[in-house]
């Protein structure tokens, strides 16, 4: 599990991690539209619960479609809890999987530079010990 985990971390673009931010959320959306659904008759169609659903965990709260039922209320409580944590965490693994990345290649560039500055400083103690020698 942890290799695929890694693995997945490796292969991460930025195509993929909005990719995986909207699929959070939208997976999210979907689940609280159909438990909506099913425990609030004033939600409408499905149409009108997908529609709260996704207004809901994005934030932006039109309130045109609103649940009216103690059940629907707290499938929205749990809805809205979740559209300002779950998003946030998923994306700021993503950002700390690229910073990490560019550190470390931050790191494996600095280690190359060390290692020409080391071998120049060698050459010019050399050049020096020889110059000294004669």
């Amino acid at each position: 599990m942890e290799e695929r985990v890694q693995r997945a971390i490796e292969r991460l673009t930025i195509f993929r991690a909005v990719r995986m931010v909207a699929l959070v959320a939208l997976s999210l959306a979907f689940v609280a539209a159909v438990l909506e659904r099913l425990v609030d008759p004033a939600m409408g169609d499905f149409a009108d619960a997908l529609w709260w659903a996704i207004v809901t965990v994005t934030t932006v709260g039109y309130g045109d479609v609103i649940p009216t039922s103690t059940s629907g209320r707290v499938i929205a409580s749990f809805l809205m809890v979740a559209g300002v944590s779950a998003i946030p965490i998923t994306t700021s693994l993503v950002v700390s999987v690229f910073v990490s990345r560019a550190q470390a290649q931050q790191r494996a560039h600095d280690a190359e530079l060390r290692a020409e500055l080391m071998a120049r400083l060698e050459r010019i103690e050399q050049a020096l010990a020889a110059r000294a020698d004669t």
